[in-house]
């Protein structure tokens, strides 16, 4: 029998961003190591092993998670870290390795690269999985994908499961092509999900429970399900400026908000401005001549050491200052595309769909499909996902 309960917390701590209507948003790390929670801290402190997943976004207040639960007796046996390391400084796709953290002294556990899943043998002497990363709201950002596979690993382990939830900054809108089953990857592990799913973290760690994705066992019970230490004075309307990069080519709030809609061009000719000063704010590509703006990606080693287009001169956009639509915006998929040479927009190796989730979104491009009708097309899966999403909500 599975140890962990639902928990829904609310303490207070503070922050630099508000909620609109008032009061500062707290995270679930902050609210963790309130004085008002002592009796809730004492428990973690009580385990006798701790393993973290975390990276360098995992503050509390000015100070590092796993430095703030050290110096308050919680015995921390091991630190997971995902896609861009424990410190953040290893750019995307780049394996990330086992070894231990100079600072703590900790063995830091690799998820992304050969072995995403955590071993019974990383668990050993672990009581409970305490899960603290920043998401960004996208299905193929990948730190959701880690998600499922600690939550798998705790559930064939027998270990607690506690999550410390964080705003998400698209969490207020839900949007874009619903990945299908022959679509799964690390880049999109959930079918059924849109590309913008409007969830915390904290909420999404309740629908993998709830809907059984984290095992084929079914969820009858509170028993089992996360313990999600819940956000102070957030709603799914809130504004929130990010604090600390999640990831390294998004460093701004401009950038975030538009990755969403400019993801997909990774897996086309277009460069999304890796390797530049402003990545995922800019796209182009060498033979686009349809304005003057330009830019050239350069290696940045950490960052983006070999970016398409390396060195060449791209011509294209820059989206710094434009207002971002709340929707999965595809009229710069479609303005790229549609003065581009159709038979090498599209990568060979079928990235664009699966970071779509499915086939018909490039085929609806190919085809010429009116943007009204590509849209039209996502709405019964959407409000399918919406129905699923209902249930999971711990926000207004």
């Amino acid at each position: 029998m599975k140890k962990v309960l639902l928990w829904v917390v609310a303490l207070v701590w503070g922050c630099t961003s508000y909620c609109q209507t008032g009061g500062r948003i707290a995270t679930g790390a902050e609210q963790l190591v309130s004085a008002e929670q002592a009796a809730f801290l004492q428990q973690l402190v009580n385990k006798n092993g701790v393993a973290v997943v975390a990276n360098q976004a995992s503050m509390v207040g000015d100070k590092h998670l796993v430095d703030t639960l050290l110096s308050l007796g919680v015995r921390i046996k091991t630190i997971f870290c995902p896609e861009h390391g424990f410190r953040g400084d290893s750019e995307a796709g780049a394996k990330v390795k086992d070894c231990i953290d100079a600072k703590t002294g900790l063995p830091l556990v690799s998820l992304y690269g050969s072995n995403k899943k955590p071993s019974a043998e990383s668990l050993k002497g672990v009581d409970l999985i305490l899960f603290d990363l920043q998401d960004v709201g996208c299905r193929f950002y990948t730190y959701i994908s880690t998600l499922q596979y600690v939550m798998e690993a705790a559930y064939e382990q027998d270990k607690e499961f506690w999550l410390l939830d964080r705003p998400n900054p698209n969490g207020g809108y839900v949007d874009g092509p619903v990945l299908e089953e022959k679509y799964r990857s690390f880049v999109g592990v959930h079918p059924g999900v849109p590309v913008v799913y409007g969830m915390t973290i904290g909420e999404y760690a309740m629908m993998i429970a709830g809907e059984g994705w984290d095992s084929s066992a079914p969820r009858d019970t509170l028993k089992d399900k996360p313990v999600v230490v819940r956000l102070k004075n957030y709603t799914h309307d809130s504004v929130y400026r990010l604090p600390i990069a999640p990831s390294p080519n998004l460093r701004t709030p401009q950038a975030i908000a538009l990755y969403p809609s400019l993801c997909l061009f990774e897996g086309t000719n277009v460069s999304v401005g890796r390797g530049t000063d402003k990545p995922f704010e800019v796209i182009g590509r060498p033979s686009y001549t349809a304005h003057s703006f330009s830019f050239v990606p350069k290696s940045m080693p950490g960052v983006s050491a070999n970016p398409p287009h390396k060195g060449k001169r791209c011509y294209g956009c820059d989206l710094s200052d434009v207002e971002v639509r709340r929707c999965f915006d595809l009229s710069y998929l479609l303005e790229m595309y549609n003065n581009s040479d159709k038979n090498t927009f599209f990568l060979k190796s079928n990235f664009f769909d699966l970071l779509a989730g499915t086939r018909m979104l490039r085929e609806q491009l190919e085809k010429g499909i009116p943007e009204e009708e590509i849209r039209a097309s996502w709405q019964p899966a959407l409000d399918r996902f919406k129905r699923v999403r209902e249930k999971y909500l711990l926000y207004d």
